[in-house]
C-alpha cells in the first residue's frame, strides 16, 4: 500500500498489524488470496475488534454449511446491492465471479440480482435476503415456508438470515467509513 492509498476516512492507524497473531493472519491472507483485504487492514487498529469480525466472517462464510460458498457471497452481494455497499459489492462482486466462473452472473449480482438466470431455489434465497434487509419486521412464517418449498432446511435458513445480518451491519460499518475495497478486486475473474 502507498502512501496515498487510504483504507477509510478515520484516521485510526495505518493498518499495520498490531500482534504477532495479526501479523500471521495477514501473511496467510497474502498466501491465500495474493492480498490482505482491506477491510482487514480497517479493523487492525484493535485485535480484539478484527478477531471478532473474521471468526464470525470465517464462520458464516466458510463453515460448515448446507449453504455453498457461492450462495453465501450471493447474498452478501444482493444485500450490499440493496445498501449500496461500494467495498461489498466490489469484493464480493469478484469473489462471485469467480466461485460462479461467471463474470456476468457476478456484475448482474451486483446491479439486480432479479434479471439473472437463476435458479428457483437461489431466488427464493435471495428474495428472503433482500426482504430480510428491507423489511425485516415483515418476515413471516410464509417467507420461512417459502424457503422450505425451494430445498432449504431449517438450518439454513438460520445461515441465510445470519449472512444477511452480518452483510447489513458489515455493509453500514464500511459506507460510515468510506471503507475503500482493494484494486485488486476490480480486475478479478473477468
Amino acid at each position: 500500500m502507498t502512501e496515498n492509498e487510504r483504507i477509510t476516512a478515520l484516521d485510526l492507524g495505518d493498518g499495520s498489524p498490531q500482534s504477532p497473531e495479526t501479523a500471521a493472519y495477514f501473511a496467510k491472507c497474502e498466501e491465500k488470496l495474493g492480498l490482505v483485504p482491506n477491510v482487514l487492514r480497517a479493523y487492525a487498529f484493535d485485535d480484539g475488534k478484527l478477531r471478532a469480525f473474521t471468526q464470525m466472517y470465517n464462520d458464516l462464510m466458510l463453515g460448515d454449511s448446507g449453504l455453498s460458498k457461492l450462495e453465501r457471497e450471493m447474498i452478501a452481494v444482493a444485500v450490499s446491492s440493496v445498501n449500496h455497499c461500494f467495498y461489498c459489492l466490489t469484493a464480493h462482486g469478484a469473489a462471485v465471479r469467480q466461485l460462479s466462473g461467471d463474470p456476468k452472473l457476478g456484475e448482474l449480482m451486483v446491479m439486480n440480482y432479479r434479471v439473472a438466470d437463476l435458479t428457483p431455489r437461489h431466488r427464493a434465497m435471495l428474495d428472503f435476503a433482500v426482504k430480510l434487509t428491507k423489511e425485516p419486521e415483515a418476515i413471516l412464517e410464509a417467507d420461512r415456508e417459502a424457503l422450505r418449498k425451494a430445498g432449504f432446511s431449517d438450518r439454513d435458513i438460520w445461515d441465510i438470515a445470519s449472512v444477511a445480518a452480518f452483510f447489513n451491519m458489515s455493509n453500514r460499518v464500511a459506507s460510515a467509513v468510506d471503507m475503500q475495497p482493494n484494486d485488486e478486486y476490480h480486475g478479478m475473474a473477468r
